[in-house]
Order: C-alpha cells, then structure tokens, then sequence
C-alpha cells in the first residue's frame, strides 16, 4: 500500500509519463504501430513498499465499484495538448454545469484490465489497442486526446499505483476504466475548449450474474443500438444510456442481456449491449464486420486470431438473423464479459438452444486467451505487457 505523500510523489517520479506527442494521423496503420513502439518502454522498478492485498472478499467479488486507492488525472491545455498527469487518491473530480461532456454527451471511455499471475507479477493486455481506439473515437467526436504513448504510461501508472487490488489469480481482475471528456464549459454546440482524461481501478468479478454460466440472450427487433452514419463503432459514452430500457425489459423477463438487429432492415446481426457476438457452424467462425455501427473490440479481434491461428475459418461479414437460428454454437466477447457463451437464444416466439461445455469452441478459445493474458501460456504476439 501507498502510505504518505513522499511515497506518492516517489512513485511519480519514478513513473514519469512519457509525453511524446504524436502528430494527427489519419490512419490506423500508423496509430498502431506507434502504440506497438509505447509497448516497448522499459517498465520501471517499483519504489514504494506495499500491502501484498487489500482486505477485499476475493471470493464474492462482483462487477461493481470498489474503488482502487488511487486514480489518474490529466488535462489538455489551451492550444489541445496534454500535459503531465498524476496520481492522486481516489474522489469526486469537479466539473463545470455547462461542461461539454454533461451538455452535449462529449466523452469517450476504454476499458482495460490488470492479471495477476500465479506467482503475483502483474499483466496489461494490448494497451495499444486500446489506445488506438481512444484516437480513433476522438477524432469523431472532435476531442484532443492524449498521445498513444501518453495513454499506456498512464495506465501502467494506475495499474501499478493499485496493485494491491489486484485480485488473485483465479479470483479476478482489476477493471481498468479510461475516460476522456470535455470538461471545458460551452453553451453552443460546438467542441469543448477543454479535455480531461482519468483513469481510475476496480476489483471485478464476472459481468454477468450467471457467472461462467452460459448467457440467454433476447433479440430486440424495437430498439436499436446504432444507426449507419453515427458512432455505434467508436466507444462514446452515448453509445450506452439508449440500451438501458431494452436491456430492463429483457432482464425483467429472465435474459441476460439483448441481441441487437441492423436499424436499416432489422434482419443482420450487430452486437450485444456491451459485447461483440460470434457464431460457430462446424469448423467457420462468424461475427458481424465492424462497418461504422459495431464497436472493434480488444477481446474480438484477439479471439479472431487465436481462432486462425488454431486452423478454424473466420468470416467477419454482414450475418442474417437466419443464420444465427441455425448455428451451433453462439459466445460474446468483450474485456468485461471476457469469453461468454450463450446457452439460448430467443427472438419473438422462437427459442434457440446451443452447444456449450468444456468441448465447445468458445471454452477452447477463452482457455487460450485467459492463459496468454494471465501468463500461464507463453505469449508469442507481444499483447501482454509485464509492470
């Protein structure tokens, strides 16, 4: 545990964030390989004494706050560019009534997670991507945003700082929550005059209440997530008020969650409120293509991967709701909810049971991912990153 202000101060010494600015970059290609370059930093040695745990009841931990000791804080100067954040303890941060982020909805979120593995060292995985999202959904929303390398040192700061509410292997993770908001005061629509980006940790359990059990999902063919032309395919914090209702509804009759449907034609398969869904039909694997409306996830794309590189067929393309009746097996994916599989499916009067157990494709692909995250299996990608 972090005890006096010199500790603190010490350790942000010790962390200095690493305040490279990058130029505006258009494309993806080049926002990632300079995340992949911010991976390769040196991690720097502890300098502070610590309690091993926090007294947490590692057994019940659900997804809900318990708040880490300490959060991240940094802010943009007037001409757009970030300046030197820091830690501080946990707490209420302040913010103007006509900030943009409360007026106008101007906020982006990521969400990231810290392993612990069995003999107590602590992992990050593929901050890069996560980073590069955070660029990509601030351009659309007209948002200054820290640098790639700006973002992963925070994060490695935040995660280290709460190292201590780090579940045990087995018990959990520590969630890890970004966020990047206009906090500038506005009165016309416009963009704010001012950013902040915080990052602040918690000790999670599954996301789902059934635990590792597999999911029912419902298919809402009324509400809709996103809409072509908007931003279903950036991480706005507008993207999730709007699911509240579909999902109330549906877990009021005994779901877990809710499948939603294309807006234009309501017939093609989008995502889950908080989690990307794939399909399995003998040895091809399918998930929705990411074309505007549907959110590139972390956890999607490294299942893709793992999945081709294991000898399985994927298709990323537009799915009809025929095909996902007919499927053998159904999982969502997500850093949340991880590698879930769905038992059932209903969609109007018609109820769909799956495939699931120790056999089934999901479990052999979240075993693999689970063991490269938590370093029980040796990780040749270079996506875990050791503080």
């Amino acid at each position: 545990m972090i005890q006096t202000n010199s500790g603190l101060r010490s350790l942000v010494q010790s962390l200095r964030p690493i305040t490279s600015s990058l130029s505006e970059i258009a494309a993806y290609s080049c926002y990632t390989s300079q995340a992949a370059s911010a991976l390769q930093q040196v991690s720097r040695p502890n300098s502070y004494s610590e309690d091993e745990y926090a007294k947490v009841d590692w057994d019940n931990l659900g997804f809900g706050i318990t708040p880490a000791d300490y959060m991240y804080t940094m802010k943009c100067s007037s001409d757009g560019k970030f300046e030197q954040g820091q830690l501080a303890p946990y707490g209420n941060v302040d913010l103007s009534p006509s900030a943009a982020v409360l007026n106008y909805g101007q906020g982006l979120y990521e969400g990231t997670k810290a392993y612990r593995t069995e003999d107590g060292r602590l992992l990050l995985f593929r901050l890069d991507q996560n980073a590069t999202r955070m660029k990509m959904g601030a351009d659309r929303l007209c948002m200054a945003c820290p640098s790639i390398y700006q973002f992963t040192d925070a994060v490695k700061q935040t995660a280290l700082a709460n190292k201590r509410w780090t579940p045990p292997r087995g018990k959990g993770t520590l969630y890890i929550r970004p966020l990047l908001m206009g906090s500038g005061p506005i009165l016309g629509l416009a963009p704010a005059p001012e950013y902040t980006f915080l990052i602040y940790a918690s000790p999670v359990g599954n996301y789902f209440k059934e635990g590792l059990k597999p999911l029912n999902l419902y298919v809402e063919d009324e509400f809709h997530r996103a809409t072509r032309g908007g931003a279903g395919g950036v991480k706005s914090i507008t993207n999730y008020a709007p699911v509240l209702k579909a999902m109330a509804r549906a877990k009021s009759r005994g779901f877990s969650d809710v499948l939603y449907l294309d807006s234009a034609n309501k017939k093609n398969l989008e995502e889950v409120s908080s989690c990307n869904i794939f399909l399995v039909k003998g040895n091809i694997i399918s998930t929705p293509a990411t074309s505007g409306t549907i959110l590139e996830g972390v956890t999607r794309r490294s299942i893709i991967e793992i999945a081709l590189d294991h000898g399985y067929q994927v298709e990323e393309r537009a799915i009809p709701l025929d095909e996902l009746m007919d499927a053998d097996e159904v999982f969502c994916t997500g850093t949340a909810v991880g590698v879930a599989p769905v038992g059932t499916i209903t969609y109007q009067d018609r109820r769909v049971e799956y495939n699931v157990g120790e056999e089934s494709v999901s479990q052999k692909l979240y075993s693999i991912l689970e063991g490269i995250k938590t370093g029980v299996i040796e990780d040749k990608k270079g996506w875990t990153i050791e503080i």
